[in-house]
């Protein structure tokens, strides 16, 4: 038996990785990794009486290269009769709408596209194949950046994800055995020339910094995985006695904390960081990405240095109050919006506050292709005139491929809206107040592909400048 097999039979054991009868979606890039984790999973199909799907997403960055991966994925999963679903998605053009590097915007989209399949087929569990050398790379580069808490321990062996989790059964195997089970059963993986680029820090780590390591120990990856999983123990037992503590001495609401000080800074030091982290993901409802360690020691210095009072401002609007006893973090008043409600009827176009522009019209469709600044009703479907306002608080829309409805205030936040663009963003309902439409991000169920022999509604939105008409009405 290889190395390979006997490492992660017992990781999957010891961890309860896998149970009999799981249903798994499995991230396959085509490399040596995602290809022999999922070959292991054939092989134990029976065994564990699993049903499989493979997923995959090309980030067009390579081009007609990138897009035989994807091929590549899909006729390996043709072999082994393993159903596959891909994606294109072009991460270039993403990076500018999101203002964000290429390795955090494809990583956006493509667990993104991972939650909507796990969602569509009802999988509980989303295999990746982070490995040992994987951990090695990302707990130094965390450390070398000055992560703390949990971040220091890497990549969790599992963690929640929509219903369900992500599982990462190849953590206790380096890159060599990896390679050897790959050669052993004659597969034969694409291999990413990029990766051999030190353009990206993870590179420059793992061409630089892990051969050194292995030179020095090479069972350099099982040590460190054993310092991921005892940090994250530490971690969830701290805090939990945080929590504890934190609960007797704090007030909540949806936008504002009240600390008891003097209580608060009886509690040990280590406590009294994680207490502060417990304010900041509850306040900024679990991404408070913009809040550095310089933060956390401002708050600090503003509760332990015995001043009766002062005044912190945070970032997105958050301001921390030292009032003798108590400390209050809390959201900035805002201004009272504009808001604004349009009706829309028929063969009508209405200019928007935010400077686009909406044109309702009836006809038939000669191209049927999907478009982003268009939504296609049935006529039969649809209450006029429609409604064009922002949002209001409760808003759900039903999004076309869920199931069920979703928060447009979720919607919002997982699509990375400022804060100020949200109050002005359009949300078009019918006369009944149904949601159609959030324009240039979500689609409701309304939305079909048109038949050119139907009429149907068709609503464009667009920069004024531009014309709204163009080849499909007749």
């Amino acid at each position: 038996m290889l190395s390979f097999e006997k490492k992660i039979a017992d990781f999957i054991k010891r961890n309860r990785l896998l149970e009999y009868g799981d249903s798994v979606l499995v991230g396959v890039s085509g490399g040596p990794d995602s290809i022999a984790l999922l070959h292991y999973l054939v092989q134990k199909k029976f065994d564990y009486n699993l049903s499989i799907r493979a997923v995959h997403v090309d980030h067009m960055l390579r081009g007609e290269e990138s897009y035989n991966d994807l091929k590549f994925v899909h006729n390996l999963c043709d072999q082994w009769n393993i159903p596959c679903e891909s994606a294109r998605i072009n991460i270039n053009e993403k990076m500018l709408i999101l203002n964000k590097g290429f390795e955090e915007t494809a990583r956006i989209f493509r667990y993104r596209f991972f939650e909507e399949i796990m969602i569509k087929y009802q999988h509980k569990k989303l295999l990746l194949g982070h490995h040992g050398d994987d951990q090695v790379e990302t707990i130094l580069m965390r450390l070398t950046r000055g992560s703390s808490g949990k971040g220091r321990a890497g990549i969790p062996v599992r963690r929640p994800m929509q219903n369900g989790e992500i599982v990462r059964p190849l953590l206790c195997l380096n890159k060599e055995e990896i390679e050897e089970y790959c050669c052993f059963y004659g597969l034969d993986p694409r291999r990413d020339p990029s990766n051999q680029k030190l353009d990206y820090t993870r590179n420059r780590f793992r061409l630089k910094v892990l051969p050194f390591l292995k030179r020095e120990n090479i069972h350099v990856h099982e040590h460190f995985q054993r310092f991921s999983e005892e940090i994250l123990e530490d971690e969830v037992y701290l805090q939990e006695l945080t929590l504890i503590k934190m609960n007797k001495l704090w007030k909540k609401n949806k936008n504002e904390i009240t600390v008891d000080a003097l209580s608060f800074i009886e509690m040990p030091l280590p406590l009294q960081r994680r207490g502060i982290k417990l304010i900041l993901n509850y306040l900024y409802n679990e991404n408070p990405s913009t809040v550095t360690a310089v933060h956390t020691d401002a708050i600090l210095k503003l509760l332990r240095d015995g001043r009766p009072s002062g005044q912190l401002d945070l970032p997105q609007g958050l301001q921390v109050r030292r009032s003798y006893e108590k400390c209050i973090f809390s959201f900035k008043k805002e201004k009272q919006s504009n808001t604004y409600e349009i009706e829309l009827s028929l063969n009508k176009e209405v200019n928007l506050p935010n400077g686009y522009s909406i044109m309702l019209t009836e006809g038939k469709v000669l191209d049927p292709q999907p478009q982003k600044e268009k939504i296609y009703l049935r006529l039969d479907d649809i209450h006029l005139p429609l409604i064009i306002r922002n949002k209001r608080a409760g808003d759900r829309i039903k999004v076309k491929g869920l199931n069920g409805t979703k928060k447009v205030k979720d919607i919002f936040i997982d699509e990375k809206i400022p804060l100020d663009k949200r109050e002005m963003w359009p949300i078009v309902t019918d006369h009944t107040g149904n949601v159609l439409w959030i324009p240039n991000l979500k689609k409701s169920v309304y939305d079909i592909l048109p038949n050119p022999e139907q009429p149907c509604y068709i609503l464009h939105y667009y920069i004024k400048q531009t014309s709204p008409r163009g080849q499909i009405f007749q």
